[in-house]
């Protein structure tokens, strides 16, 4: 005897419409809170993009900074003299898919005090200061570089291995991965007291072309709202799995079709 089909109804279970309930919310929670970071890392971008055009600080100005972060990306236009023999290179660093180091050099003020500056990029076949002997500029130069507060590495990160730049090991002495602004202070043999800051060069017409400045990202990654809109869609699709899951048939309400009457 045929069946009607029967009704469909709602009927959720305690256990799955926990666990749905828990994962929705766990995934809306997610959502909002990169919607969050959204609107933080804009901020972040915004101000990174906007400092290096502001005016460019001066040797009191730079050497009077005890806070890095505000000043950070700022330019700093200094009359300075090299320390070649000093400079530390920077391993582990490439630039467009090719492998190659940064260029750390110590230099001098016209007033006396030293600092650090990241020169830029050379390619692991000038690792020696002779192979690029044109851009290792000689006497008072005047640079133009950013503001740069040294980070902590994260846990990939090798430690550095210094090495004193004043005796036989000069010349790119030690294995650096990271900017350690005492440490590389102490191996350069500068004075241990300076402003909790360094510089980073930007992209000039350097003789022989070596080292590349300009190597300071100012531009950052933003997926935040890719992020926030799956996790959206997941929590989305997760209730409507749950709700699809508990739309059942209600067998007992099914009844019998009737059949033809006997003549």
């Amino acid at each position: 005897v045929p069946m009607t089909p029967a009704p469909r109804r709602f009927r959720p279970t305690f256990w799955a419409t926990f666990f749905a309930g828990l994962g929705v919310a766990l995934m809306f929670g997610l959502g909002v809170w990169q919607i969050d970071r959204l609107g933080t890392k804009q901020e972040m971008i915004a101000e990174r993009e906007s400092r290096p055009a502001l005016e460019a600080l001066d040797p009191e100005q730079l050497l009077a900074i005890g806070d890095a972060a505000p000043f950070e990306f700022r330019r700093a236009e200094l009359t300075v003299r090299f320390l070649h023999d000093r400079e530390m290179l920077l391993l582990a660093r490439s630039m467009n898919r090719n492998v190659g180091f940064q260029v750390v050099t110590p230099f001098v003020l016209e007033t006396g005090e030293e600092l650090l500056i990241n020169r830029g990029w050379i390619p692991d076949d000038r690792e020696d200061p002779a192979t690029r002997a044109e851009g290792q500029l000689d006497g008072q130069v005047t640079i133009v570089a950013l503001v740069r507060r040294p980070g902590a590495p994260n846990w990939l990160v090798p430690d550095n291995v210094p090495a004193d730049l004043t005796g036989d090991d000069a010349m790119g002495g030690g294995d650096w991965y990271w900017m350690d602004l005492p440490a590389m202070r102490e191996a350069a043999g500068l004075a241990p007291n300076g402003p909790p800051l360094y510089l980073e060069a930007i992209a000039t017409d350097l003789p022989g072309g070596f080292p590349i400045g300009g190597q300071t990202r100012l531009e950052l990654r933003n997926d935040h709202l890719q992020y926030a809109v799956t996790w959206f869609l997941l929590g989305g699709a997760l209730a409507i799995i749950w709700f699809v899951f508990h739309w059942r048939r209600d067998e007992k309400a099914g009844t019998k079709a009737a059949g033809p009457k006997a003549s």
